[in-house]
């Protein structure tokens, strides 16, 4: 039986591993902080296998630098020991929705759904900090041995505060909020399918980092493109007479399969008896190009039926040069005046196959590209204002983005998978969940969010506190569930209304689970069980989700087999018993089931030889199953 880690993925490790396989010879050992002999990398060896010179010594070379950087590149790959907690009171249909609410430090919950979430969201919409000096960040500490930090478990202060204000003043200014960030985007790519896309709500204080950092993290391939968004109109007082009413939206793509598409007026083809099974359209075969600019692309085309000829414009040549035509006439690309009764044209044009328009847009017939130009129907800074004062009857949170803002970029990134995953981890109010809903009732989408917000506190002083809103997370969940009601009274559409919350908090599992090594016989008697006195079997059966790689939206049962209780996820996906002393005859009944995967406590089996009996009937009964313990 394999015994599970109950903590979040190494990244380190992986990339250790990642590299070995490329280049085994770089692979040496290592004495860790404990005199531990592990894997670690030669680097000087590795510079000189990626390079094809002799390599001396540090060169300069075009990078992004910062104090910090080597920081947030280590918070990033550090595994934690944490995990998420059910919170079923505030959720709403928990047995049947597949939408997220996580309450808890973004970075720590990303590092939690690496596994559950790789490679599985679509579109990640973010409105992180803009560091003007007046906001607060995220300070990230994970400066501590691996040992140290995993007992330090909390990273807050006694009252629970984890964001710093971060003044101009500062003379990390800079430094703080590129660190906060690039381990957080960094961890969010993996996240991302592989035509998936990231979009950041941006302005001027740091977009030209923010791209920067994107550049490395993505390859500046894939950069796709900066929105400009007009969030107000025109003020009058402002310094050097110049009204700054644009913010940005900074696009990039995991990959090329990426395409952003928004629908458009369908392609008129034709089908004629001459080319079977390949409709076409016809397109323009000319240029905007001067004969001196292309001097073999401006002649006289000829056709070969009829002899007819067609002169090039010395202003606008034809798009093929005179080597080309035959190449190109043999393939059926050029249509002449007279081929076709209904076509009435005067010169040749080009003709593009359905086929080819297919391949080019990657499926994406009917659709049309889509432009830096966004529409008016976006709105401003106000009409986020208002989306949300018309919930809450008053401004109970300041400057949300407007719903329409959001529901545009989910659109045009989803409009050929309207069941994808979107995910914010700077969520706030939780308007990207209230796009994501709208949007679905308008096209009768199955989208589904995974929204990530810090209980932050709210101001003593503020409207929202004042309404009983002690934390952002309390105003966020609450917009969902009274967007849910405003959509479904207006739109009777049928689509999900609810969301499971989750709640990041300490490892279910005792410290001994993690550092045996440092069990004194003394403590031998109060630590008869690894797991924590105030832990539930849904509690653990959360953290081993996630440790197998399972959404956490899947369908979850939970049944009473002989006075046991076994948790089920998604039928036989995952079964999983915590209890004690488990009998045999509970366990031919899950093995029967031959689940995928199955769990058991340690102290499930009265003793060793019980344990090597149930391997022995799990291969007899269900050899495919995989034994996990913890």
């Amino acid at each position: 039986m394999n015994k599970l880690t109950m903590k979040s993925v190494d990244l380190t490790q992986v990339n250790i591993d990642k590299i070995a396989e490329l280049f085994p010879n770089v692979i040496t050992e290592a004495r860790d902080e404990h005199g531990k002999v592990i894997r670690a990398i030669d680097f000087d060896l590795l510079k000189q296998e990626l390079s094809d010179v002799l390599v001396e010594g540090e060169k300069e070379r075009y990078q992004l630098t910062w104090p910090g950087k080597k920081q947030a590149i280590l918070n990033a790959n550090t595994p934690i020991d944490k995990t998420l907690r059910p919170v079923k009171e505030d959720s709403v249909d928990w047995d049947i929705t597949q939408n997220l609410y996580i309450e808890g430090d973004n970075l720590e919950v990303l590092k939690l759904l690496q596994e559950s979430y790789l490679n599985k969201v679509k579109c990640i919409y973010i409105d992180p900090p803009y560091n003007t000096g007046n906001d607060f960040i995220y300070r990230d500490n994970y400066r501590q041995a691996e040992k140290e930090y995993l007992d330090a478990s909390g990273q807050t202060d006694e009252e629970g505060n984890q964001l710093v204000s971060n003044p101009v003043s500062n003379g990390r200014f800079h430094s703080d909020w590129l660190t906060m960030m690039y381990s957080r985007i960094k961890i969010a790519r993996h996240l991302l399918r592989e035509d998936g896309v990231l979009f950041v709500s941006i302005d001027d204080n740091e977009v030209d980092n923010l791209k920067k950092i994107c550049d490395e993290i993505f390859g500046r391939e894939h950069y796709v493109a900066q929105f400009p968004w007009r969030k107000r109109t025109a003020k009058s007082d402002v310094p050097f007479g110049v009204s700054q009413d644009y913010e940005w939206v900074v696009c990039y793509a995991k990959s090329s399969a990426y395409i952003a598409s928004i629908e458009g007026k369908e392609r008129e083809y034709y089908e004629t008896p001459d080319l079977p099974n390949r409709p076409w359209r016809i397109h323009d075969l000319t240029k905007q190009t001067s004969a001196s600019e292309r001097p073999n692309s401006f002649f006289t085309m000829v056709n070969p039926k009829t002899g007819e000829e067609y002169p090039a414009n010395p202003n606008r040549t034809w798009a093929i040069t005179v080597d080309t035509f035959q190449q190109y006439y043999d393939e059926h690309r050029i249509v002449f005046p007279g081929d076709y009764d209904f076509l009435k044209i005067s010169k040749p044009v080009f003709r593009y196959f359905k086929e080819d328009d297919m391949k080019k847009a990657g499926d994406l017939f009917g659709y049309v590209v889509v432009s830096t130009n966004l529409p008016k129907e976006v709105g401003m800074t106000q009409d986020g204002t208002k989306d949300i004062g018309e919930l809450f009857n008053g401004k109970i949170f300041g400057f949300p983005k407007p719903i329409e803002l959001i529901k545009y970029f989910i659109k045009i990134s989803t409009n050929h998978d309207k069941e994808a995953i979107i995910l914010d981890f700077f969520s706030g109010s939780a308007t990207t969940a209230h796009a994501v809903m709208k949007l679905n009732a308008e096209d009768g989408g199955q989208r589904k969010y995974i929204m990530v917000q810090l209980p932050e506190k709210t101001d003593e002083t503020s409207e929202a506190y004042k309404a009983g809103f002690k934390n952002i997370c309390e105003i966020g969940k609450e917009r969902i569930r009274r967007a849910a009601k405003k959509i479904k009274e207006e739109t009777g559409a049928d689509i999900d209304y609810g969301f499971r919350v989750f709640r990041v908090d300490s490892s279910n599992m005792k410290d001994v689970y993690y550092t045996p090594d440092k069990l004194k016989q003394g403590d031998i008697f109060d630590l008869a069980s690894n797991i924590k006195e105030d832990r539930t079997g849904e509690d653990l059966l959360i953290q081993v989700m996630l440790e197998l790689g399972l959404e956490l939206s899947l369908p979850m049962e939970t049944k009473q087999i002989e006075g046991k209780t076994v948790h089920y996820v998604a039928g036989n996906s995952l079964i999983a018993c915590f209890d004690d002393n488990v009998p045999e005859s509970v366990m031919k009944q899950i093995a029967a089931e031959q689940p995928l995967r199955v769990v058991f406590r340690d102290s499930s089996f009265e003793d060793d030889a019980a344990r090597i009996n149930v391997e022995e009937l799990f291969k007899m009964l269900s050899p495919g199953t995989e034994i996990q313990v913890l």
